[in-house]
């Protein structure tokens, strides 16, 4: 299995992990800033890694599921006849999640409007001391297994504090405080008190949360996903058009194929 990330000096690190009945172990890391874009060097690492673990132990090749990946996974095929290469069903998802965010308009600019109330309530102390007090302790901003999943489910938790965002930004403590003199406020708080933004969040949640939920399933170390994967995203499809039986709607969801 393949992960990996950017790191400070903008290096794409790669790591590569051994999955066997007795668990999950770390191999090894390579910079792979030089070849992560090329689809004949990544075939030459991941050949290697074959090699080096030995072709008679190695049954599946997980990787990312982006198009250098899955050109790379083609020639393994045609040289390793045993081997099977597969995608990263968590990956997958995420993708399908950056469509949703990056191709749907609504999608695009209501994430867009709720990082707006995070970053500009995020960007004080004293303001996240205020939040505190009306949430009870509570945070919009909530990370997923992924980057694109982190989006909505801030959306969602924007969505939870919803009563208590409006009654901060309609508090004495609001009013009388420093901050409701910025040159932004005036927007964070109109945006707070709109009820087509709080529709529109709803909106996005209706259509995403199935996603995210078998993303859930399949980043879980509980218990193998394998088994499950396609009848909950039998399921997830089925959710999302019953969410929203519009022809728009169904239109997306057959453009979407989970490889």
């Amino acid at each position: 299995m393949t992960d990996g990330w950017t790191d400070r000096r903008r290096r794409s690190i790669l790591i590569f992990l051994v999955n066997s009945p007795k668990g999950t172990i770390f191999l090894k890391s390579i910079d792979a800033s030089s070849i992560c874009k090329t689809t004949n060097k990544k075939f030459q690492m991941v050949n290697d890694v074959v090699e080096e673990v030995g072709e008679e132990n190695v049954i599946q090749i997980v990787t990312g599921n982006v198009a250098n990946y899955k050109a790379a996974g083609d020639l393994l095929l045609q040289k390793r006849k045993r081997v099977y290469w597969t995608p990263c069903a968590a990956h997958c998802i995420d993708l399908m999640l950056e469509d949703f965010e990056k191709k749907i308009p609504l999608h695009k600019e209501t994430i867009a409007r709720g990082k707006k109330i995070t970053n500009f309530i995020y960007a004080s102390v004293g303001l996240i001391i205020l939040l505190h007090h009306f949430t009870k302790g509570g945070d919009l901003i909530r990370l997923g297994a992924t980057r694109f999943a982190t989006s909505y489910l801030t959306l969602g938790r924007l969505q939870e504090n919803k009563s208590a965002l409006w009654k901060m930004f309609n508090s004495e403590e609001w009013i009388g405080s420093w901050f409701a003199k910025t040159k932004d406020e005036e927007y964070i708080e109109e945006l707070v008190t709109d009820k087509g933004f709080w529709k529109d969040t709803l909106n996005c949640l209706r259509d995403d949360y199935p996603l995210i939920k078998v993303l859930r399933i399949v980043n879980s170390n509980q218990k193998p996903s394998m088994r499950y994967i396609y009848e909950e995203m039998d399921k997830c499809k089925e959710t999302i058009i019953s969410n929203f039986n519009g022809v728009l709607r169904r239109y997306i969801l057959h453009d979407i194929h989970f490889a």
